[in-house]
């Protein structure tokens, strides 16, 4: 317990050791630990939240980001080529720098499984996402057809997802997928989570070549999606909803109506 109030997060940040941040009252907390940190861009690293226990740490995180990071261009690249697009189209909506977050994931036993979930029904807000999954211990589920569907463990192997951010930019095509963290009643279970996303000073939208006549344009331009991103996620909201052409119509339908039923 030492080791961790060393690195705590502050109670109003994302960046540290600790549990979800409280916005409300009738939150429910997921059943975890964790370690949130900032890896890139490079001048954006907050080195007091990083443990010097065991003394390569940074080490090894730093070139495991910078592995991934080189992934992440493959994958966006083969995606891109999938589509007929130039091949550097999505890398361009990444930025000159974009973003790399860690998160370390400590989920202890629980005896009441049908009480808590190690991580609540989520889509990533990020544009690729990697997980380094525990050896032997299942847990991430996702959900298909209304149904959760278990991940199988394949030991040193990564899970890749696709994140919001590539929903947007690919306009529906690739779809973010939702995903939770279900408990264990006698075993812990750790994984490592790492979020490559655009430049928050970046704006990402569809591809041009990705709607038209037959096939309408249904997200906007957005800008530092994961500013935004957490807010929803505690209030179990999917924050991608709010950039989707289809739920702004909606928004200002509703308005429409109720100013007609107040002024009759």
């Amino acid at each position: 317990m030492d080791e961790k109030h060393k690195y705590s997060r502050e109670a109003s940040k994302i960046e540290g050791c600790g549990n979800d941040i409280i916005f409300s009252d009738h939150q429910i907390l997921d059943w975890t630990d964790r370690l949130y940190l900032m890896v890139n861009p490079e001048d954006q690293r907050k080195f007091t939240f990083w443990p010097e226990n065991p003394i390569d740490f940074r080490d090894i995180l730093l070139k495991y980001a910078m592995e991934l990071s080189l992934i992440t261009e493959v994958i966006l690249k083969a995606m891109a080529k999938s589509l007929n697009l130039e091949d550097t189209c999505f890398l361009e909506q990444m930025g000159e720098q974009p973003a790399m977050f860690a998160r370390f994931n400590l989920y202890p036993p629980c005896p009441r499984l049908d009480l808590v979930l190690g991580l609540k029904p989520h889509a990533d807000g990020s544009a690729i996402t990697f997980v380094l999954q525990d050896k032997e211990v299942e847990g991430l589920q996702f959900l298909k057809d209304n149904q959760w569907i278990r991940v199988l463990v394949i030991p040193q192997a990564l899970l890749i997802n696709i994140g919001d951010q590539v929903e947007i930019m690919s306009n529906g095509i690739f779809k973010s997928p939702v995903h939770r963290v279900v408990t264990n009643s006698e075993r812990e279970r750790i994984s490592v989570a790492v979020f490559s996303s655009p430049d928050s000073d970046k704006e990402i939208e569809p591809i041009g070549k990705l709607f038209n006549d037959l096939r309408p344009r249904l997200y906007k331009k957005v800008k530092n999606y994961v500013d935004t991103y957490f807010q929803y996620y505690q209030q179990r909201k999917r924050p991608i909803d709010a950039v989707r052409y289809e739920f702004l119509y909606l928004c200002l339908l509703c308005i429409v109506l109720v100013k007609i039923r107040s002024s009759i």
